[in-house]
Formats: C-alpha cells, sequence, structure tokens
C-alpha cells in the first residue's frame, strides 16, 4: 500500500485548497482513510477521518471549515479546506487502515499567508 498525498501551496487567509491522497495496492473504499497535519514544533495532530462505512469524525479546528470526501474510480480521497487560517499552517499527511496495519503518505505543506 502507497499513499501519496499532493495539492498543498501557500494560499490566503480565508482562501480554500483541496489536499488529495492517491492510494496504490488497494481501494480506499475499505478503508479507514486519515488526514492529520503537523505545525512547525507542535506534535501531528488528527483533523478528519472517513471510515469505510462513510462515517467522518471532525477535529474541532476543522469542523464547518473541512470535508473529506472520497472518489472511488481514482482511488483518492480529499480533504477540502476552506476559510484557511494563519494556524491552519502545517504539513499534512494521510493515512490509511487496513487489515490492521496504519499506512503513512508523505507530506504536502501547506502554508496560510499574506
Amino acid at each position: 500500500v502507497q499513499l501519496q498525498a499532493s495539492g498543498g501551496g501557500l494560499v490566503q487567509p480565508g482562501g480554500s485548497l483541496r489536499l488529495s491522497c492517491t492510494a496504490s495496492g488497494g481501494s480506499v473504499n475499505w478503508w479507514n482513510i486519515g488526514w492529520f497535519r503537523q505545525a512547525p514544533g507542535k506534535e501531528r495532530e488528527g483533523v478528519l477521518c472517513l471510515n469505510s462505512a462513510g462515517s467522518t469524525s471532525y477535529a474541532d479546528s476543522a469542523k464547518g471549515r473541512f470535508t473529506i470526501s472520497r472518489d472511488i474510480a481514482k482511488n483518492t480521497v480529499y480533504l477540502q479546506m476552506h476559510s484557511l487560517k494563519p494556524e491552519d499552517t502545517a504539513v499534512y499527511y494521510c493515512n490509511a487502515l487496513n487489515d490492521g496495519t496504519l499506512y503513512w503518505g508523505q507530506g504536502t505543506l501547506v502554508t496560510v499567508s499574506s
């Protein structure tokens, strides 16, 4: 299983960005997929999780601003972020839980700054 995260970049406060997590070696349809982030000098924290049943869990920081979705045909999970704030600046990672094994993708950097 390999995960490829992409879509990070520089965005102004209040802007939007969509991150992608494309998987190989299995189907995202059957996995629990999570998005995490790690800001400079801070521990990695969970942002959103989408389980195989389609239920979503949100961190308080993500509620009302971020959504997660899954495109089975593209084997990709998206993190759509709106109303971005400077404190959202971090390296964002996706992971997948499959048969008790947790897989991580490489991170993609999101910088929110004017």
